[in-house]
């Protein structure tokens, strides 16, 4: 099914998939059904040739428009796709409860983990009680409460990734927003028990390592992971956003799937549908699961006690590189002219 919200990429989209909308809706009466059939298929095919080219060139500022997709899966979708018999956790036992931050225990399959995940909300209602996704320190002491229960009866973590960045304001910053995050870095690289991350959408700064400090990251193909906003950026090197600024901070910052891949910042990337994860959901759930249950097994056979070291060494490279010495170049020997 077509996506109700088109970015300004997709518009060459927009005549093939109107007419597909309406062919589909002609094909329901039994009686033109039939030799509707050869139509549909043949703009679906074209649709789909159309996407693929279209996906296939996107420029980095294209991506974050795509990780921003109001009909992008969010965490609680993926929950309800991958997971069974989820118990929600709240608050953080010293302010409130965050909804921007879901943690709860839950089963993949047959093994038990903790998982936990930004949430952006959907409706307007839910979006600012959500704070877009931007998570208070609550959130995050939320977050670190459950990792540690998780560690206590040696469950393995999950954790969605998704928002622009923590929570700026006052009384965010009041209460320890820093702070907050400082701990669940240290906390978390100390963690006896294996942790998982995936950037589902947007990667922002801190507010995104706040729960990503993680054994192993893995990064759907349209999403993006950097240490801050195109936005910011372009804020901070041309002071004004405009789309100019923005495409170029975007290209500049290297934040997208193949760029954080190419760094070592992640260690894979999830195929996501042709035409995106707000195209088809469920098998971009699929893809995830097909990652995250592989991973896990693996994880989950190694001691406990030697994932502090390993985690340590993951990101203690990250950055590291080496300086090759030049060679002095020899001259060839000159020799003297018989006289």
């Amino acid at each position: 099914m077509p996506a109700t919200y088109r970015l300004e990429f997709e518009k060459p989209l927009l005549e093939v998939e109107e007419q597909l909308a309406q062919l589909e809706r002609a094909s329901a009466d039994d009686e033109a059904g039939g030799h509707l059939a050869d139509d549909i298929k043949q703009l679906r095919r074209t649709q789909r040739q159309m996407l693929r080219k279209i996906y296939a060139g996107l420029s980095a500022w294209d991506t974050v428009r795509v990780a921003r997709h109001p009909e992008r899966p969010q965490t609680r979708d993926y929950i309800a796709m991958l997971f069974t018999d989820f118990c929600e956790v709240h608050g953080d036992r010293r302010f409130g409860d965050d909804p921007a931050m879901v943690v709860g225990f839950a089963r993949l399959g047959s093994r038990r983990c903790l998982v936990v995940g930004h949430q952006k909300g959907r409706e307007t209602a839910e979006k600012v009680a959500c704070h877009f996704g931007c998570a208070h320190p609550e959130g995050y002491r939320k977050a670190l409460r459950g990792m540690k229960l998780a560690e206590k009866f040696g469950l393995p973590i999950v954790t969605f990734v998704d928002t622009p960045g923590a929570y700026p304001g006052i009384g965010a910053e009041e209460r320890g927003q820093a702070e907050a995050i400082a701990v669940n870095l240290l906390e978390m690289s100390r963690l006896e028990t294996p942790i998982v991350s995936v950037v589902i959408g947007e990667g922002g700064s801190g507010g995104a390592l706040g729960i990503a400090l993680a054994d192993q990251v893995a990064m759907l193909e349209h999403a993006w992971y950097s240490v801050i906003s195109p936005e910011g950026c372009a804020a901070i090197l041309w002071k004004e956003s405009n789309p100019e600024s923005n495409a170029a901070s975007a290209e500049a910052l290297a934040l997208t799937a193949k760029r954080n891949k190419k760094l070592g910042v992640v260690d894979e990337i999830i195929k996501e549908p042709i035409g995106g994860a707000h195209r088809a959901p469920r098998d971009t759930a699929n893809s995830i699961e097909q990652w995250l249950t592989p991973t896990l097994d693996r994880l989950c056979r190694l001691k406990r006690a030697s994932l502090p070291a390993r985690r340590y060494d993951r990101f203690r490279t990250l950055g590291a590189f080496r300086e090759i010495a030049e060679e002095p170049s020899v001259e060839a020997p000159t020799t003297a002219a018989a006289g």
